[in-house]
């Protein structure tokens, strides 16, 4: 399997998950033409793209998603409660793309099995995804303002996590944004901090996680550069060094790399 975030953050977000001759989108968050493009890079064309799968309908999440279903007769993937709020964004596209899912029960497309699980944000009816082929495991994990147990379990054991990792708690708290969107960020329906990303992993670590993709940061507050240092350092005071536990951070506004898992 191989995953390639081609954008990741408040700006957009799309990235892809491959195995055999399988191509999936998770998300289409930015412009079609700048998506065509991403997938250029990763040496993929649109109508190597086999599915789209949708974490909810912000338009950072949906954008695209109409113009490349239309465009290339892509299928679209979401549960019932992101497409009745998804719609208005997405406009009409073919009967036979939509495709319904019901969360927490997988599906296959493809050579890969996907498995969509709720997280908590405020969205219609959003979810995470697993995605399982040949025995590895990939688990993307974003907008999503707390990690309960059943969140953990989710992620337990796989082979790779692409992980929010959104704010540093102290710049959003000093920042520009109103009072409302800050308390909607650090709520338990909004976006997990570099703090929390941090805790989440070395809990992980002990179920065997080793490799993680921290994404969806903001570009208010927080860096490329703030949010890995906070998440290695979480690890490191749990006695996770460098060695043990692969960590990078996808891009906003381009390709990160094709990562083979």
């Amino acid at each position: 399997m191989k995953f390639s975030p081609l954008f990741s953050g408040s700006s957009g977000n799309c990235s892809v998950v491959s195995a055999g001759g399988t191509n999936i989108l998770v998300d289409a968050g930015m412009t079609g033409k700048a998506i065509v493009s991403a997938l250029d890079d990763v040496g993929l064309s649109p109508q190597d793209i086999s599915a789209i799968v949708v974490t909810h309908e912000h338009i950072d999440h949906v954008k695209g998603v109409g113009v490349l279903s239309r465009k290339f007769d892509i299928p679209v993937y979401a549960n019932e409660g992101t497409w009745v709020a998804a719609s208005p964004l997405i406009g009409t596209i073919a009967m036979r793309n939509i495709r319904t899912f019901v969360t927490g029960q997988d599906f296959y497309v493809g050579d890969i099995d996907v498995t969509p699980f709720p997280v908590s944000h405020d969205a219609a009816e959003p979810v995470g995804y697993r995605f399982f082929n040949k025995g590895v495991r990939l688990v993307c994990m974003t907008d999503t303002g707390f990690a309960p147990q059943r969140l953990r379990d989710e992620a337990a054991g796989a082979d790779l996590i692409y992980l929010e990792s959104n704010h540093d708690i102290d710049m959003l708290k000093n920042g520009p944004y109103p009072y409302q969107l800050k308390k909607r960020i650090l709520s338990d329906k909004g976006h997990l901090s570099n703090d929390a990303a941090g805790e989440l992993l070395t809990k992980l670590y002990t179920t065997g996680v080793r490799r993680a993709i921290l994404a969806h940061l903001s570009s208010e507050n927080n860096t490329e550069r703030t949010a890995y240092d906070t998440v290695r350092s979480a690890l490191e005071e749990s006695g996770v060094g460098e060695r043990d536990f692969f960590l990078t951070v996808a891009h906003r506004d381009r390709v990160t790399g094709i990562f083979d898992i």
